[in-house]
């Protein structure tokens, strides 16, 4: 026997290797306390390339001489492990590799620290599938030898005092744009650095992604822009913008859609047996980059999971699918790093690859696809609370819809519009985003008028939308005009008393007044309200609604003390009916203060909102629109009160916030600067209420 030897093959260094920190990390080879750590569990992905590293960090400790011994081993399943270490012990031992449970024992036991041998070993366990395979199997620990295992397992169980876990992870910005330079420099090919970082984005920086694109634009010889084209493409599957097996680089056994089918067969064998696979289905037509575990726990989703349940062995309960089920689900797909799931983030608790997400959803036929991105929809619409404290929690769902959108636009048109297209709409609003509502609005509406009929009741919703958003985004003119079609049209096909016509008639009458004809739109607000009354009751909230929005107008008109009185008989109705926490309660306490200043009571008014501001902030939160907005109407009430200087400290404390929420750019934020430099542009609390309560009421 001579030293050093080598027991396996190891795989060829992929062209244009990048050296990665991970790298410089396994080198270390020691843990959170500085000491030194025997045994690394390099785990990720599949596709993220923990084979190639690893094989470069034995290759770099064989060739600078510092192992005596390196055996690398393919760790499939148990009976590769034992082979493995049979044929190391054949070698090394002149053991018989016929019997090799005994040789593989044998193996482990001169790998033992013994203290008349300091032969410096390195032992690596590549592709580990399941952390039972190395059960009495695991090398022992050391002070000469070391221990690298390969998984795309997270499992505490491959964790201990003497193993550390690594984390491998994509290409970072710099690694992926230096990848694709060099790798397509080495075909002759050269491409605007742009280009490359965009590209490196649409492939989610995923090493075997990256690499396979490059073979695949070199082969059928596409420049990057082409490819990025191709690959945007929702027509064409993930498979048809990369190789085929037979092209593959880097002696790669596997395309990127099938890298992870192994991966998810395991997580579906995993408690609770058969949930893995339709769970990440459901994560797949959703934001990659951070789901709220609401979502994927809601009753819609756990629908999913019990319809589509795959059978599996394992697999000995079929009763009903629980939300700890669907929690469980997630966790098995996280032990398999097939997501990130982080319950601690509530509102990002599930990341997933994009390329993953489209090798589950693409080779889906059409109807079961349409019927899942319909189903996340739906899981979206149950998470999605009424009143939006968490303005975090109302950005992640909308981010979601967006993800939605863009993987399965259509199937939210058929048979009709989904409720979350418009759910979104108004969630932008509420969060003061009133010129990205009206542009969602207006590509939803321009996608109701292909995939619907103009007559449709959906079509005629969208519009009365579109109107609403239009005047909310300061264009009253153009949104009264296109009310006043609006309302022709739906007299025609639902009649004058139907509800949907009488709130094209409130809408109508709130632009006219903002159009400028105050009067006016108080007349037709006093004739609604007797016609609501008749159709649907004086209790109802639309009744309610109309009650507001004529004290309102009555107060622009002129009469600001009968405004106060019709705010005050309002209010006690809504509490009635109700509760005193309900939003359009709390709006009209504040339609109330201001129309109270606005006769004459300063310091009633700024008592008022200071009120109304502690009950916003407990029942909306702090950071809500309408919580800041109030906070502005305080201000400008105290100084008509007198106190120029708490005005001025409370605009100073505001401007901060609507900075922190909204940006500095945001409209509210430059009025409320406004106001602090120049005491001027009131912020009236009725335009915020009503144009929120018309889209509200809108449908």
């Amino acid at each position: 026997m001579t030293w050093p030897h080598q027991v396996g093959v190891l795989p060829r260094e992929a062209d244009c290797f990048q050296d990665r920190a991970t790298a410089r990390e396994l080198s270390y080879g020691v843990g959170r306390d500085g000491t030194e750590v025997p045994c690394q569990v390099l785990a990720g992905l599949g596709g993220v390339g923990k084979t190639q590293l690893a094989a470069h960090h034995a290759r770099t400790l064989w060739q600078t001489g510092q192992l005596d011994l390196l055996v690398w081993v393919t760790a499939a399943n148990r009976d590769a492990v034992v082979t493995g270490y049979a044929q190391a012990a054949a070698e090394i031992l002149g053991a018989d590799p016929a019997g090799p449970e005994p040789a593989a024992r044998a193996f482990l036991a001169w790998l033992e620290p013994k203290p008349a041998t300091k032969r410096r070993w390195l032992v690596v366990l590549d592709d580990l599938a399941d952390p039972a395979d190395l059960r009495n199997l695991w090398p022992p620990a050391s002070p000469h030898g070391r221990t690298l295992v390969t998984t795309r397992r997270r499992d505490a169980a491959l964790t201990g005092r003497c193993r550390r876990l690594v984390t491998m992870g994509l290409f970072t910005t710099d690694e992926a744009a230096a990848y694709l330079t060099t790798a397509l420099a080495a075909h002759d090919r050269h491409e605007p650095a742009d280009h490359l970082l965009g590209l490196a984005d649409d492939l989610g920086h995923l090493p075997l992604a990256l690499s396979q694109a490059v073979a695949y634009l070199t082969d059928v010889d596409l420049d990057c822009a082409t490819y990025r084209r191709r690959l945007s493409d929702r027509a064409r599957t993930l498979s048809d913008a990369l190789p085929d097996p037979s092209g593959l680089p880097d002696d790669q056994a596997t395309t990127v859609a099938a890298a992870w089918s192994l991966s998810i067969e395991c997580a579906d064998h995993l408690p609770p047996a058969g949930l893995a696979r339709p769970m990440l289905q459901l994560a797949s037509m959703l934001d990659p980059n951070g789901i709220p575990a609401a979502v994927l726990t809601s009753r819609p989703a756990l629908g999913h999971l019990a319809q589509h349940r795959n059978a599996v062995p394992e697999q000995t309960d079929s009763g009903e699918i629980t939300a700890p089920d669907a929690a469980q689900a997630l966790r098995a797909l996280h032990r398999l790093s097939l997501i990130d799931h982080t319950p601690d983030s509530p509102h990002h608790t599930v990341r997933v690859h994009q390329l993953l997400q489209r090798a589950i959803h693409d080779p889906l036929p059409a109807g079961q696809h349409d019927q899942l991105a319909r189903t996340a929809a739906d899981a979206l619409i149950a998470a999605w609370p009424e009143v939006e404290r968490d303005t975090a929690l109302a950005q992640a769902l909308r981010a979601s819809t967006e993800a939605l959108t863009l993987h399965a636009e259509g199937a939210l048109y058929q048979p009709d519009v989904h409720p979350v297209l418009i759910r979104t709409g108004l969630s932008l609003g509420e969060a003061g985003q009133v010129a990205a509502a009206l542009q969602h609005i207006q590509h939803v509406a321009s996608a109701v008028q292909y995939h619907l009929s103009p007559d449709h009741p959906d079509a005629l919703t969208t519009r009365c939308h579109l109107g609403s958003w239009q005047g909310a985004a300061g264009d009253a003119a153009g949104a009264a005009t296109a009310f006043e079609e609006l309302l022709a049209d739906r007299v025609r096909v639902l009649g004058p008393d139907h509800p949907q016509t009488l709130i094209t008639r409130g809408n109508l009458a709130f632009l006219r007044g903002e159009a400028g004809d105050a009067a006016g739109a108080a007349t037709a607000f006093e004739e609604l309200l007797a016609d609501r009354v008749r159709v649907l009751g004086p209790d109802h909230p639309d009744t309610l609604a109309t009650r507001g929005n004529l004290g309102c107008w009555q107060g622009a008109a002129g009469d600001a003390a009968g405004a106060a009185t019709a705010f005050e008989e309002l209010l006690a109705d809504l509490e009635r009916v109700l509760g005193p926490d309900h939003p359009d309660a709390l709006s009209t306490r504040g339609n109330l203060a201001y129309w109270r200043g606005e006769a004459g009571d300063a310091a009633g008014a700024a008592t008022a909102f200071q009120e109304l501001v502690a009950d916003l902030e407990r029942v909306l939160g702090p950071d809500h629109p309408a919580a800041l907005s109030t906070r502005g109407n305080l201000a400008y009430w105290r100084r008509e009160a007198g106190d120029a200087a708490g005005a001025a400290t409370a605009f100073e404390e505001l401007v901060a916030d609507l900075e922190r929420v909204l940006g500095p750019d945001h409209p509210d934020t430059l009025g409320t600067r406004n106001n602090l430099a120049y005491w001027r542009g009131r912020r009236r609390w009725r335009l915020i209420t009503n144009r929120i309560r018309s889209v509200v009421r809108g449908e």
